[in-house]
């Protein structure tokens, strides 16, 4: 993690972690960025370490054809429980899908469960979130994304940063 507020490296073992991964905003950057997939499994060790997993959340949309199948079990057997919910088509065909409010409230929930709330998105709505879960909770929260297509603001909101474009390698599947 590039950190800006490192916490003691004797509390770190014993932090409870959350993480909420918003699995459309990080497939579409590493698809827009790197014509790559992601490697959820290794985003989910990197963004808890050594620290005690809580739990992970793993947001999906779920299409019409129902492909992303082979996708949610990957990311079951990567240790997320999964959220899904349905894609929304709209008179003239437009389409809507996203989790930010349910991400949100999930966060919100666990928060007095946790020390760490990990956010896997660079969506700047998220922002309100991060204000909340720091000064009304007094969670450190974190967000792992690719700096390229993470909001500048988001990056400045939270303690840290892990930038996921820094080893491509590490975090992508060609």
């Amino acid at each position: 993690m590039v950190s800006k507020k490192e916490s003691p490296v004797s509390l770190v073992k014993h932090q409870r972690v959350g993480v909420f991964v918003d699995a459309q905003n990080m497939y579409h950057s590493a698809k827009n960025l790197y014509r790559a997939k992601v490697n959820f499994k290794k985003i989910l060790e990197t963004a808890v370490g050594e620290r005690m997993l809580v739990r992970a959340f793993a947001y999906v949309i779920k299409t019409e054809s129902g492909e992303e199948s082979a996708f949610i079990e990957a990311l079951e057997k990567s240790g997320y429980e999964i959220r899904v919910k349905d894609l929304q088509i709209f008179p003239g065909g437009m389409k809507k899908a996203d989790w930010d409010v349910g991400m949100a409230i999930d966060a919100v929930i666990l928060a007095d469960k946790v020390d760490v709330a990990v956010l896997v998105t660079g969506d700047g709505d998220f922002i309100p979130l991060v204000e909340y879960l720091r000064v009304n909770k007094g969670l450190r929260v974190e967000v792992v994304s690719f700096e390229r297509s993470t909001s500048g603001k988001l990056i400045e909101t939270v303690d840290s940063f892990a930038d996921l474009g820094g080893d491509p390698k590490k975090y992508l599947m060609y």
